[in-house]
């Protein structure tokens, strides 16, 4: 995940002096600081195979519509296929002075191909090029983020029905408030990633557009055929308007928000697994594989992993405010500006790429302190709202239930004391509507049975969240 500087000195072929493509205008070149600051090539690198893959699609329209000769179509084909086994090969050395990775392509292609390579950029722009390679890249790297958000939800899945008759508190303001059962917390969690699941296969309908044959703007007068090449290219549809497909960065904003909001779902996880393994929760011990130990404390063991996760989290939030930024100003059509979402978007994508790799093993190998969440539901007094609820049923209104319940808590509070070690006559003090069968409305597990409504913690109803997740989950693989 090794992002190049784009202000990286890169070398020039066998020496050659190369021209820009754009200097026939000129009447000097620019100044080597200029060729640092405005070239891209340093990060846009990473695009080469979605370049040379639009361009093979390019290439077959234009010799398809008699626009070039096919012969001359095939033999760039060809020379574009070479360039890309040796891309794949790392047999590359980008130049500087190309400015980008579509020159960097073209000047390649003509050493392989000679000025026959002249010809690929007829009928399209380095505004429409560069659009199509960050949807083909996005689509590419979407797949690889699905494929990670699955090993995630399968292994939330497994653990879930592991777990799911394991007790602990749950908690509102960070106050103990009802007891839920673990693998009902966990699947809280699978419903999260898999929105995010479902929001990255939606963003690609969004994604998976052709925007070539835009041109710099304005469409070309070739008599081009853009369905051919959406079609070459697996892309269901084409972009209608030119002006919106060449400037048009939706989609990079739409795809690092949908990051973002993942980002977040694991920092909040991981939020909770570093409260989890302190002393004060002792809910979790994490492993050692995925922790770390102090310079001067001998007794430490840190959850690293956890807090590198959550702090990570506002990087890619920078991300997504840098393309909101870049974007909000901009008139129509193309400008330079537009240049810098590549950094952002690739950022976003190692970034939450690298989280999900290691939280999903970090996960699997946490254990849980089964018999301390249980521990921890005795005190704070978890099963106040059955008692009230108890009150309920016998004809109490819940205000007045409410009430008499936050006295009797008051009281325990004072003589430190729990709801349930209060004698059936105190109870009765308090209303005779209490009998003894209140103690049985107490018992902790008798609390998670009671929360039966659809969508609840009882373990009846996690089994069936269970089903429903795993019935989801069969449908992606």
């Amino acid at each position: 995940m090794f992002l190049w500087n784009k202000f990286s000195v890169f070398h020039n072929w066998r020496g050659v002096v190369v021209l820009k493509a754009w200097s026939g205008r000129f009447q000097k070149d620019n100044e080597a600081l200029m060729d640092d600051f405005h070239s891209s090539i340093g990060f846009d690198c990473r695009l080469a195979e979605e370049d040379i893959q639009g361009s093979i699609a390019h290439a077959n329209m234009l010799g398809d519509c008699n626009i070039i000769k096919r012969s001359e179509a095939d033999s760039i084909v060809i020379g574009l296929k070479r360039i890309l086994e040796k891309v794949k090969a790392g047999q590359i050395e980008w130049d500087i002075k190309a400015e980008d990775i579509h020159m960097n392509i073209e000047k390649l292609l003509i050493q392989e191909i000679g000025d026959l390579g002249k010809k690929l950029h007829t009928a399209r722009s380095r505004n429409d090029q560069v659009a199509l390679d960050t949807r083909l890249y996005i689509r590419k790297e979407t797949a690889n983020i699905q494929s990670l958000l699955k090993n995630l939800l399968e292994l939330l899945l497994e653990i879930a029905q592991r777990e799911q008759e394991t007790i602990l508190p749950g908690y509102t303001h960070m106050q103990r408030a009802q007891p839920v059962v673990l693998g009902h917390h966990l699947l809280a969690y699978f419903e999260m990633f898999k929105r995010d699941f479902e929001r990255t296969h939606d963003c690609l309908k969004r994604v998976a557009v052709l925007p070539l044959g835009a041109g710099a703007l304005a469409g070309t007068g070739f008599a081009i055929d853009r369905s051919q090449v959406a079609a070459e290219l697996s892309l269901q549809r084409v972009m209608p308007n030119s002006l919106d497909a060449v400037s048009d960065r939706d989609f990079v904003a739409e795809v690092i928000f949908g990051i973002s909001l993942t980002m977040m779902h694991l920092s909040r996880f991981c939020e909770e697994l570093v409260l989890w393994s302190s002393m004060e929760f002792g809910f979790v011990e994490m492993d050692d594989a995925y922790s770390t130990g102090s310079s001067i404390m001998p007794q430490k063991k840190n959850p690293d992993v956890a807090e590198l996760i959550r702090g990570k989290t506002g990087r890619v939030y920078g991300d997504l405010m840098a393309i909101l930024t870049i974007l909000k100003g901009l008139p129509l059509a193309y400008n330079k500006d537009m240049q810098e979402d590549k950094e952002a978007l690739f950022d976003g994508i190692d970034t939450v790429k690298g989280c999900l790799t290691i939280f999903t093993p970090m996960l699997r190998t946490v254990t849980f302190k089964r018999e301390r969440m249980l521990a921890a539901t005795k005190d704070g007094f978890l099963n106040a709202t059955d008692l009230a609820d108890y009150l309920v049923a016998k004809g109490l209104p819940f205000r007045s239930a409410h009430m008499l319940v936050g006295r009797l808590v008051q009281s325990c509070i004072e003589q430190h004391r729990r709801l349930e070690e209060l004698s059936l006559e105190e109870f009765q003090a308090a209303s005779t509507l209490i009998e003894a069968d209140v103690y049985e409305a107490l018992d902790i597990r008798q609390v998670v049975s009671v929360r039966n409504s659809y969508g609840g913690t009882s373990v009846e109803q996690v089994k069936f969240q269970l089903e429903q997740a795993v019935e989801w989950l069969n449908t992606i693989k």
